[in-house]
This record gives structure tokens, sequence and C-alpha cells, in this order.
């Protein structure tokens, strides 16, 4: 049984949330629960409608789907999705240029399938922690291409420069994975608000340290907050096999 909790949180430096987080521990079409954080980017309230609109569009499309491939279904939805964003973009000067990441990801039995365009993550948390999606930014190239450690990228001046986004151009590509999960696992789903903020190794100290997923999930917000909060912050944790 399906265990979960989401929370979206300005930040302290913000003054609109672009972030948007969707949960269904339902079936959402041939979906078996659906979960979702997109994090919006454009001027004014442009990355606010992107994100809201991106998943809004995903929504539809999966609902409608009849496909029982995860992977196609996810690569359908992600693709309406840019084509709806990147065209009201075109259409409307004052939402030029918006565009959103989106991480959705659903899990099927013992198994995770997770789709990803941008920089919003998602981790698999037990005894250690491990990031399953890549991140699609110009830092997270530098450090592939060997041109930057690890160390240093988290703190790098082009650290928000992402590569692929949903909505900017006319096609997108989205990455897929499939993870296996074990009993204790804890699916942590976020926008760089919070991984900005804090190491891999504080996000695992904390999980491990709070009582259950409310107290998880405030606990992360509250601690990227007194680090500087300098963008939103948006959580969804899923455990497994409560």
């Amino acid at each position: 049984m399906l265990k979960t909790f989401s929370i979206t949180d300005i930040g302290r430096r913000r003054k609109v949330n672009q972030d948007y987080v969707y949960t269904s521990e339902e079936p959402v079409g041939n979906l078996p629960n659906l979960f979702i954080v997109a994090d919006g980017m454009g001027g004014h309230n442009a990355g606010d409608f992107a994100a809201k609109l991106a998943v809004e569009t995903m929504l539809k499309e999966i609902e409608a789907s009849t496909e029982q491939n995860t992977k196609v279904v996810f690569g359908r939805a992600i693709s309406a999705a840019n084509e709806c964003v990147h065209r009201m973009a075109g259409e409307n000067p004052e939402l030029e240029g918006m565009g959103t990441t989106v991480v959705a990801a659903t899990c099927i039995g013992n198994y995770l399938k997770v789709a990803n365009v941008g920089d919003s993550r998602l981790y698999v948390v037990n005894k250690e922690i491990k990031q399953i999606t890549v991140d699609h930014s110009l830092v997270e190239e530098m450090v592939r291409m060997g041109g930057l450690d690890r160390a240093n990228a988290r703190n790098h001046p082009d650290k928000n420069i992402i590569t692929r986004a949903v909505g900017v151009s006319a096609g997108v590509e989205a990455d897929f994975f499939t993870v296996e999960l074990k009993e204790g696992d804890t699916v942590l789903m976020c926008s760089d608000g919070l991984t900005n903020m804090l190491e891999d190794e504080e996000i695992r100290m904390l999980l491990d340290g709070a009582r259950d997923m409310v107290e998880k999930a405030q606990e992360l917000v509250r601690a990227a907050n007194e680090n500087g909060g300098r963008d939103n912050i948006s959580v969804i944790l899923i455990a497994p096999f409560s």
C-alpha cells in the first residue's frame, strides 16, 4: 500500500511560486498512480502558468491513453505538454520564452517508472541516497565531460541554466528510467529549490531523522529555507511498501 505526502513552498526570495505538484494514489488512465513535479520558468507569471499548463495537459493525455507501455504513455504526455506550452508561448507575447521542467513517476508493483525533462529530480533513499534522474543542465554536462568536479558544480554561477525544458522549442526529448524498489525505500521527487540548498547527504539524514512522511517533507522545506530558500521548494515523498 502506497503512502505519500507532498508539499510546495514559495521559499524566501521569490514573489511567486512557479512550481506545480500533482499526486494521485488512485489510477490515472492506465497508470495505477501518478506523481509529477514541474518547475516553471519565464517572466512575470509565465513560469507558474507553464508548469500548471504542462501538468494539466499531461493529465488529459494520460487519462485518454489506451497504451499499456508506461514509457509510451509518459513520452506522449510530455510531447503533448511541450506542444501546448510552446504554442501558447508563441501566441502570447507576455508568455514568450516560458517553459518548465517535468519529472513524472508511477509505481507499478515493485517497479518505479520515471520520465524526466530538466533539472527537477527523483531520488531513491534508503541507507543511501541515489539520484535516479540526470539533470539536463549546463553544469551537469560540464561534470559529465570532466570539465568540472561534482563539489564545485553546486555553487557554479551557471547552475540555473538548463539544456532541456518542456515548451521552449518545437520538440522535446525526455529521459526514462526503471527502478526496482525494495522494502524500506523512500522515493523523493523535488524541484531544484531543495537540491540547490541541501547536499544529498543532508537530505538523507533529514529523511532518516523524522518520524513520519509529513514531518520528513516539512523538515526538508524548513532546512532549505534556513539555508537561504533562494527558490520555490517542492517535495513529493512516496513510501511504496507502507
